[in-house]
């Protein structure tokens, strides 16, 4: 069994057990300021917008930063010229938490995406409960059914949701939809390996009306580089930063190069998760 497959089962075995307390969760929903549009922060971006992410841990890199603060990322992030931050809640395996979203939305002034996990449509109300402008969602955790349930959904909360793809079949059921915000991860999320070329083939495939985001894989500015040739109009980066001295900094090394300045690492010795 992969990665994910394990964890969305382990998800959905919580949900049935523990279902999320709906009521006191919608009325937290409404009583939010509208969403800020990610879409729209994206499009009006320099190429490639960055998404910034604020990820205390990985299962492929492990403990980067468990004592990171969340307000002071999100700062930093904004500072250094972030379109948007995406906040990992996953506890688990990435060592997150809806305080840390709800922290980061509180700071910054700018989109903020969770990203996690999210099977079921209560999901969605939680992490707009808790300030969420946009939500993460991913495709090989989704038939086809349920992916239009939670589109549909995420809208309805106003929220523009990132659709995530790892494969050619999850690109083209991504393609099938309605959504605007295409993500193609190069890392596979069942066995954890990252296959950057393929990445990019399939950001070839990604139509101009969209939005096309690579997540995962980029170590440097000519991987940055790499991926605006192939389609890519955004960049979500997450170890890179939270291991770099200077965040802000951080943001200026990889669009512009020559590279970021890493807490005792240098940027080609850098696995991103």
């Amino acid at each position: 069994m992969g990665f994910l497959t394990d964890l969305v089962g382990t998800i959905r075995r919580e949900l049935d057990e523990r279902p999320l307390p709906l009521e006191a969760l919608d009325a937290a929903a409404r009583s939010q300021p509208p969403a800020r549009s990610l879409r729209e922060a994206l499009r009006g971006a320099t190429v490639p917008a960055v998404i910034a992410e604020v990820k205390r841990s990985s299962p492929s890199a492990g403990w980067i930063d468990v004592d990171a603060d969340a307000g002071s990322l999100a700062r930093a992030y904004e500072a250094g010229g972030a379109a948007a931050i995406s906040v990992l809640t996953e506890p688990r395996h990435f060592g997150g938490s809806l305080a840390d979203l709800r922290l980061v939305r509180a700071t910054a002034g700018i989109p903020v995406l969770r990203k996690d996990f999210l099977i079921d449509p209560d999901q969605l109300v939680e992490a707009r409960a808790a300030g969420a402008d946009s939500v993460l969602l991913i495709a090989a955790c989704l038939d086809d059914g349920l992916l239009d349930r939670m589109l549909t959904a995420a809208r309805a909360l106003g929220m523009e949701p990132l659709l995530e793809t790892h494969s050619n079949r999850d690109l083209e059921r991504a393609l099938a939809t309605d959504a605007e915000i295409i993500g193609v991860n190069a890392r596979d999320l069942e066995t954890l390996e990252v296959d950057f070329p393929a990445a990019l083939e399939r950001l070839r495939s990604i139509p101009s009306d969209r939005v096309a985001a690579l997540e995962s894989g980029i170590a440097s500015h000519a991987d940055v580089a790499a991926a605006v040739a192939a389609g890519a109009s955004a960049i979500l980066v997450g170890e890179a930063l939270m291991r770099s001295a200077d965040a802000a900094a951080a943001i200026a090394g990889l669009i512009r190069g020559p590279g970021l300045a890493a807490r005792g690492q240098s940027l080609d010795e850098e696995g991103i998760a």
